[in-house]
């Protein structure tokens, strides 16, 4: 039942990704990202993380989310404006993708899992959120800090790329 449960998340997932990039509305591309990131959440609850399914939900569909549609609202992005065919490029990461997952699948009985150290569900007596708080802000800081940075200068970057004509006179 289990794998039932996965092989739907994954199907819905995979088929909202691929209509996040191919629909050429904005909005409904936003949909699409919110459809994904719901099923994702799905998804880690059936992995029994609650904590990221929640995690999932707040920061990515409420947060993330709605500054991408702040920002296509200030953009004002018409729909067939600035847009290109991408499919030549699509096909080609999709194959190697494809072709990647098929390798993987084939050589998992050649290897052994490694697990990484700070994924344990407990550590020390601690829980998954305890551990999960502690990993992120001791081992992975760094990493935390550069992802808040680039967030921060793509946001700036958007209200830049919405203000570009404030020096041109407008037309009435």
């Amino acid at each position: 039942m289990e794998q039932v449960f996965f092989f739907y998340f994954a199907f819905v997932i995979a088929a909202a990704s691929v209509l996040v990039v191919a629909v050429r509305n904005p909005i409904y591309s936003a949909v699409a990202l919110l459809i994904m990131f719901f099923h994702v959440a799905g998804l880690y609850v059936t992995l029994h993380a609650e904590f990221l399914a929640a995690v999932q939900i707040i920061v990515y569909a409420g947060a993330i989310l709605v500054l991408y549609l702040f920002v296509v609202m200030l953009l004002n992005l018409r729909q067939d404006d600035r847009y290109h065919r991408q499919w030549p490029m699509a096909a080609a990461v999709g194959l190697t993708l494809v072709i990647e997952a098929v390798i993987l699948t084939a050589m998992k009985g050649w290897t052994t899992p490694v697990i990484a150290a700070g994924t344990e569900t407990t550590v020390g007596g601690t829980g998954n959120t305890e551990a999960i708080g502690d990993v992120l802000y001791s081992t992975y800081l760094f990493p935390f800090e550069v992802a808040s940075l680039i967030l921060l200068v793509a946001m700036i970057g958007a209200i830049i790329l919405a203000k570009k004509d404030l020096g041109e006179p407008t037309e009435l």
